[in-house]
């Protein structure tokens, strides 16, 4: 009998197993309801409104700037002190022109699949990593924690062989589930924005970004899924990944930051991971210090920047991935079963 097959079996018939990927594919399917219905698509009587609207507004702020600069003139000329309410010349109180108040602040929020689509990505990731991290511990952990590791070291002893199998079966098992649904993710934002938006300029350029997006979404589960597994495998426990992600996540990130931000280090967020794993879902992520001003030639002051990449976020995951999942196997591959 194929330990592969029996492993990928096992792993499909487990009840947790079935319940957190059923759990997470209801998260997912309540985010693409949620955005239809909170979505509207836009026809030519809405933006006529909206127009009208944008009209009115600066109408009110023609009267509001009137009233305003009348009333400053007054307390300039009878003395009274303004306590900062007023500038000293009250000739720049002066509305805004009608081009800065735009039409679509006055729309409803609309599912545009070109210009939003790619930001949905990010949860859809977020959620399956999730699932994947707690399946993958409690795949091993289960298996170590009820002795069933140790019987079947005794049916095959070798031992790294047994531990990679079954990753590579949590493996499979993961994306036989991550890549259908990524179809159907695809599918159900493209029948929103149809519905509830726009699909105008979805150019084949856009897809391929789409589609690369959506890859290293897919690598991103993987990737926790086997520290989930690994953490797991360590511990001989559930609870040795799970403990672990709390300590890092909420102990060591959340301190961390307050530390950071108490000792004004620069970039702060530089140092935390959640940087690092959006930087690889967005390809970018600019960090910015307002407190290092850089003068323009016309005055204005812009923050210094840091970009953290989405090649500085694979090399920090494939670190994790080899130290971690290198640190199971040599344990198994060291210590003694019993």
């Amino acid at each position: 009998m194929s330990l592969y097959r029996t492993e990928l079996r096992r792993l499909t018939k487990r009840r947790f197993t079935r319940y957190a990927t059923l759990l997470g594919l209801l998260v997912l399917a309540a985010v693409v309801v949620g955005v239809f219905f909170t979505n509207q698509k836009i026809d030519a009587g809405q933006l006529a409104e909206a127009e009208r609207q944008a009209d009115r507004q600066y109408q009110e702020q023609v009267r509001w700037s009137e009233q305003e600069r009348a009333e400053c003139e007054r307390a300039k000329t009878a003395g009274t002190p303004s306590d900062g309410r007023y500038p000293d010349d009250c000739s720049v109180i002066t509305p805004p022109s009608r081009d800065q108040i735009e039409a679509e602040w006055f729309l409803p929020s609309t599912f545009d699949f070109r210009e939003t689509f790619d930001e949905t990505l990010i949860p859809f990731a977020a959620i399956l990593a999730l699932v994947g991290f707690v399946v993958g511990a409690s795949f091993i952990g289960a298996e170590w924690s009820t002795g069933g590791m140790m019987n079947l070291l005794l049916w095959r002893p070798k031992r790294l062989t047994v531990l990679l199998t079954k990753l590579a079966a949590l493996l499979t098992g993961t994306l036989a589930v991550t890549l259908p649904a990524a179809v159907l993710w695809f599918a159900g934002f493209w029948a929103v924005a149809t519905f509830r938006g726009s699909t105008e300029k979805v150019t084949s350029g856009a897809w391929q970004s789409f589609a690369l997006t959506g890859l290293r979404g897919v690598v991103l589960v993987l990737v926790l899924t086997t520290l989930g597994f690994a953490l797991a495998s360590l511990g001989r426990h559930t609870a040795m990944a799970l403990g672990g992600v709390v300590a890092v996540m909420v102990v060591g990130q959340f301190g961390l930051g307050i530390l950071l931000e108490m000792a004004n280090v620069k970039f702060a967020e530089a140092w935390l991971l959640p940087t690092y794993i959006l930087a690889w879902m967005t390809k970018t992520v600019t960090l910015q210090n307002w407190d290092a001003c850089n003068a323009t030639y016309y005055g204005e002051c812009k923050p210094a920047t840091m970009d953290i990449t989405w090649q500085q976020s694979s090399a920090l995951l494939s670190v994790a991935v080899v130290v971690i999942l290198g640190a199971a196997l040599w344990v198994m591959r060291r210590r003694d079963i019993s």
